[in-house]
């Protein structure tokens, strides 16, 4: 037996005893360190998200190979590792493409599967990537959004020499940020409406943070390059207000992606639309973080760079560390708007 975190009904996460998954041919049981918890784990536990009850949550997770089963070479006992959540079905057109965040047949470890908000996980071997005893289990659990950043990054034609946008300051933004300067950015600015995260930005490499709140924010943007705009704009914030604003800074011929998740209906007027025909910009979207082979080079890279320490990671990156046996409480904090500043991780050691 082990402990987890069961979701059990809306508003109803219960730390009790269930039974510690086992080693089957081809999967990997790991001892879980740390999991962060997503803004997808919100609405499964205080809304009516979650798949199915009994469950257990958790994706963004680190930790150490317990067991593997038959047929697994990749990994062995005492491995630190960081977890893999999507699980693609591999037959579809998509997954046959290489496409695996855009598979139609998926499962995903922590919201269709049992996940890491528990003591151990049981995932498929493909599932786990390793990383050295440079990185700690900490950041192990930060690989996810790290990945996520990436990926956006390279769903434009991204080269180095160019000026960047990145709008929004979370930790997806700053993890965008640092992938942009160490492929070789000219200049990276990024817009948030919060000074403390715009300092953050700067102390992880930003050559310019600009609060949007400020009168004349946009004249001061634009002489940052020149008054040309931005080769690259990535919006990671989901917001209407930064989703419109990519549009006006980006350069002509920019390339501009969405990596953030909108919440809310969007509308453009008719000149901001203009934006994108008059300027010939391209927009994408980004969804995961996922390339081919499977898992993607996404995942090796953040290992390694986790691993030099060029891409950095800042104490504030974290709002608190709270017990398994507390996650409850957890859970209560996103109940007030504004409580929880960053991200909150769940020690399953404790």
């Amino acid at each position: 037996m082990m402990k987890a975190g069961v979701v059990h009904a809306r508003e109803d996460i219960r730390y009790e005893d269930i039974e510690k998954p086992k080693a089957e041919p081809g999967k990997v049981v790991v001892k879980v360190k740390y999991t962060g918890i997503c803004g997808s784990d919100i609405p499964r536990v205080n809304g009516d998200a979650c798949h199915y009850f009994p469950n257990v949550l958790g994706h963004e997770f680190s930790g150490v190979i317990d067991e593997i089963g038959e047929g697994v070479t990749s990994v062995k006992p005492g491995d630190r590792v960081a977890g893999i959540p999507l699980v693609p079905c591999m037959k579809c057109e998509d997954c046959q493409k290489g496409n695996y965040s855009l598979c139609k047949h998926y499962s995903f470890i922590g919201s269709r599967e049992f996940g890491s908000f528990a003591e151990y996980v049981a995932v498929p071997e493909k599932n786990v990537v390793k990383f050295s005893d440079d990185v700690d289990f900490v950041k192990g659990a930060f690989f996810e959004p790290a990945t996520v950043a990436l990926h956006g990054l390279e769903r434009t034609d991204y080269k180095g020499g160019g000026t960047v946008a990145i709008l929004g300051g979370g930790t997806v933004g700053m993890m965008t940020m640092q992938w942009a300067k160490i492929f070789g950015a000219k200049k990276t600015v990024v817009f948030d409406i919060v000074d403390e995260r715009l300092d953050l930005a700067k102390r992880l490499g930003a050559d310019a943070g600009i609060n949007t709140l400020q009168e004349g924010f946009m004249e001061k943007a634009m002489e940052l390059t020149g008054g040309r705009g931005y080769d690259y704009v990535f919006e990671t914030a989901g917001n209407t207000i930064t989703m419109k604003m990519a549009f006006s800074l980006a350069a002509n011929k920019a390339e501009v992606c969405f990596i953030g998740t909108p919440t809310k209906e969007l509308s453009f007027t008719v000149d901001e639309w203009e934006n994108m025909n008059r300027k010939e910009f391209k927009l994408t979207g980004s969804w995961m973080s996922y390339s081919a082979p499977f898992p993607g080079h996404e995942w090796d890279l953040t290992a390694h760079y986790f691993g030099t320490g060029e891409l950095k990671f800042d104490d504030s990156f974290v709002y608190k560390i709270q017990p398994l046996s507390k996650i409850a409480e957890a859970f209560e904090w996103f109940k007030t708007p504004g409580t929880v500043k960053g991200k909150v991780l769940i020690n399953s050691e404790q």
